[in-house]
């Protein structure tokens, strides 16, 4: 049973039969008498989500997502922006260490969750959830590896906690559009992760909403990351909210307290950056479904709004049998795809790897004239190869309102070769392979683990990993997985 409770005159959040109790100390912050904050609220849910209480399908669900999210990791070690953050992580020691993938470094929790965050971003493979707003929520798995290492916990709390995550952040996206108030969704990332290091470390009610206010207040990240030519920052900005939520985590464990409505004051998220409340209408539990289940993975290396104009482009191949035959193409998606991966002019002329990998004309030339797209295609010569130039320029993106129309869930793309001889061919994508209503197979999962891991790791060991992760719940320690990483 749900039922509402203001958070202040204005907010709201819907919550599950558990909270709608008084809190049982008033130590747990309220906005007003009998009215429960919303930090208050996520933090009795977090105590009260167990992992015996998560059903058969979202602990298998998760650990798919779980082998996903490694294996980036993995694939994502030796780009520069992994080894700065790998090379940073080094420099510190800690009396409880965690652990870097394949550099196996010990260090701080904090900095193992960003060098692992960063590995995890960096080739645009990992997960992604489309709603209001968008974005990763397997970001906020570094934080979680590291919190659940120091704190000696096992594959059983992993998988909750990473439920506990992805829910809340799939739940706030679902009701606030980021990039409309120019927020990069890394924010909301780290409130996640907040939550789920939080519990891993075993913070009480009132510390977790301590430590929501502490991140809040403290941590919001600008949308300007993923804006025009990007940097390596692309990859930086959710690992650093991935470490933001540890180090709040271990302030509150140690009694730091944190603004108690962080959501609701005056000069609080509603009021500066939102500019308008929100009501978490529903969080997963009992005949709610877990948002989890609604996440998709990638079948390719390459921005989210962008894997159905692949899949697309794949198929137009067998219009044409050489490139130059193309006399223009146009790709009509949904004005979000179009604000995230086709706003400037830097998108028809990419300079950077970051930029590339976010760029729908430039992933729609590479697929057309190679077949695929894969993270070699965001380097030189690629960048620089005027013939793909060329196709990139004949490369139109158009806002349709039938994409608008869709739904959240929905990431529908038209794509129309016009070739020389006038010729016209057009294909539509609704759900690309990985999205949940069309997902990967087992079998195809594990091949892009494999293809991944492997290049750290020797065939043996992958297989180990793998086999570990399938058996995630019957792990005792997450020190013993991290250690399965090291190359």
């Amino acid at each position: 049973m749900i039922k509402q409770i203001a958070a202040t005159g204005a907010a709201a959040i819907a919550l599950p039969a558990w909270a709608q109790e008084k809190p049982t100390t008033s130590a747990v912050p309220v906005a007003a008498a009998g009215q429960v904050t919303i930090a208050a609220a996520l933090a009795r849910y977090a105590a009260n989500l167990k992992y015996e209480d998560l059903p058969a399908e979202v602990v298998r669900e998760t650990k798919r997502f779980m082998i996903d999210t490694i294996g980036c990791g993995l694939g994502g070690f030796e780009a520069d922006a992994s080894q700065i953050a790998n090379r940073l992580a080094g420099q510190v020691s800690a009396t409880r260490g965690a652990t870097v993938m394949c550099s196996g470094v010990k260090t701080s929790a904090d900095l193992a969750a960003f060098a692992n965050g960063v590995a995890i971003r960096y080739l645009d493979f990992n997960d992604g959830y489309i709603s209001l707003g968008a974005g990763h929520p397997s970001d906020a798995v570094s934080a979680l590896l590291a919190t659940a290492e120091v704190a000696g916990r096992d594959g059983r709390e992993l998988i909750a906690n990473t439920v506990l995550a992805y829910e809340v952040f799939c739940r706030v996206m679902d009701v606030f559009d980021n990039r409309a108030v120019g927020i990069d969704y890394a924010t909301v990332v780290g409130l996640g992760a907040t939550l789920g290091a939080g519990h891993m470390l075993g913070l009480d009610m009132e510390q977790m909403a301590n430590a929501i206010g502490l991140y809040l207040a403290s941590s919001v990240a600008l949308n300007q990351t993923r804006v025009g030519s990007l940097s390596n920052w692309k990859a930086g900005a959710a690992a650093a909210e991935a470490r933001s939520a540890v180090f709040v985590a271990q302030l509150a464990q140690a009694g730091m307290t944190g603004p108690a409505q962080v959501f609701e004051g005056a000069d609080g998220f509603f009021a500066r950056i939102s500019r308008k409340p929100f009501s978490l209408a529903k969080l997963g539990a009992d005949a709610q479904p877990f948002a989890i289940t609604h996440c998709f993975m990638k079948r390719f290396s390459l921005g989210q709004f962008a894997q159905t104009v692949a899949q697309a482009a794949v198929e137009a191949r067998a219009y044409f049998t050489d490139p130059s035959q193309i006399a223009e193409v146009n790709i009509r998606v949904s004005s979000k795809a179009i604000r995230v991966m086709a706003d400037t002019a830097d998108k028809w002329h990419p300079q950077t790897h970051e930029t590339a990998d976010h760029s729908m004309p430039y992933a729609a030339a590479v697929v057309l004239m190679y077949g695929t797209i894969e993270e070699k295609h965001y380097e030189d010569p690629y960048l620089h190869d005027q013939r793909l130039l060329d196709l990139v320029q004949r490369v139109h993106c158009l806002p349709s309102e039938a994409a608008d129309r869709a739904g959240q869930e929905e990431n529908p793309c038209d794509l129309e070769v016009v070739l020389t001889s006038g010729e016209r061919h057009n294909i539509r994508v609704e759900y690309h392979r990985g999205h949940w209503k069309n997902p990967m197979t087992d079998a195809e999962l594990e091949e892009k683990f494999r293809s991944l891991a492997r290049r750290q790791l020797g065939a043996a060991q992958t297989e180990a990993l793998l086999h570990q992760l399938w058996a995630l719940d019957s792990l005792d320690q997450v020190s013993d997985l991290m250690a399965m990483t090291r190359a």
